[in-house]
């Protein structure tokens, strides 16, 4: 099973050897088995693969991440097929009704805001228990958006003078660094479940292809806050260091809780699709297992 992840920014060629990546670079060449790999994220411009490495990567379900210019993840490359019973899965996601999708959501922004209530407490701020309340009446489908109530008192709670729509601030870059690794992740295990990322069960918009992997990434969202506020150090201004964007793209590897067991974010996202797999089979979305922060 896979369970480690390559971050690369400095200048690279990248091929294939007897089933592991070679890595060769100034100071020399180093290789790992592609069973091991779940994520690659290429930051750099500088890196140079071969066709024979991206087919392997594909085959071993291995999720490519690119970024742009400013180093922030721009794109993902997922594997076209992943499920021994593909078109089951994905016909079965498609007649979905609207009651299921609206319990999911609801059982999602609950864990969601239970998770940030959960930030608030590990990091002394105040506003734990209000959000801890505020779980309480997330109603089936969100119609009174108790998750944009919750979310406006729980970032004021957090950090001082931010706004999310702020792109200069440090810490925007942060949570967005970490949130395109994670999103990458979940798609990563969406299909290697059978289901399709652009469908979602809340989100809906036409052009998005990763609809249903924004559904799931909400939960995970305060893991990403956590690990964000450990590199912020009260610095709110300029572009991330490469400390930084190591450290947001290891992001998987955080410890997460799954019912009664620890595990990493990476194995919390292969278990929440392959859950949710589970619930839209039984037409129970209690059956969907989401992460939650370890005490």
């Amino acid at each position: 099973m896979a369970w480690r992840g390559l971050h690369l920014s400095q200048a690279a060629r990248l091929s294939l050897a007897d089933a592991q990546i070679v890595v060769e670079q100034a100071d020399g060449a180093v290789r790992l088995p592609i069973e091991d790999l779940a994520w690659l994220v290429l930051d750099t411009p500088q890196a140079t693969l071969s066709a024979a490495l991206l087919s392997a990567c594909m085959e071993g379900g291995v999720v490519i991440i690119s970024t742009d210019a400013t180093h922030l993840p721009n794109g993902a490359m997922l594997p076209f097929h992943g499920h021994h019973r593909q078109a089951d899965v994905a016909w079965r996601q498609v007649a979905i009704g609207e009651p299921f999708k609206k319990r999911a959501w609801q059982a999602i922004v609950r864990r969601k805001i239970a998770n940030q209530a959960a930030v608030l407490a590990a990091r002394g701020h105040d506003g734990a228990n209000t959000l801890a309340e505020m779980t309480r009446h997330v109603a089936s489908g969100d119609p009174g958006n108790t998750e944009a109530r919750a979310a406006r008192h729980y970032w004021q709670c957090l950090f001082q003078q931010f706004r999310r729509e702020d792109e200069a601030d440090r810490r925007n870059k942060l949570l967005n660094y970490g949130y395109a690794v994670i999103r990458s992740a979940i798609g990563r295990a969406l299909v290697a479940n059978g289901l399709l990322p652009a469908f979602g069960l809340h989100h809906a918009s036409v052009s998005n292809a990763f609809n249903l992997a924004d559904d799931l990434l909400e939960p995970f969202r305060p893991f990403v806050d956590m690990l964000a506020c450990a590199q912020t150090e009260g610095n709110n201004h300029g572009d991330l260091t490469l400390s930084d964007r190591r450290a947001m793209a290891g992001a998987l590897l955080i410890d997460a809780r799954m019912d009664d067991e620890t595990t990493t974010l990476l194995a919390a996202a292969e278990l929440a699709s392959s859950t949710l797999v589970r619930a839209i089979t039984a037409n129970d979305a209690a059956a969907m297992v989401l992460p939650s922060l370890p005490p």
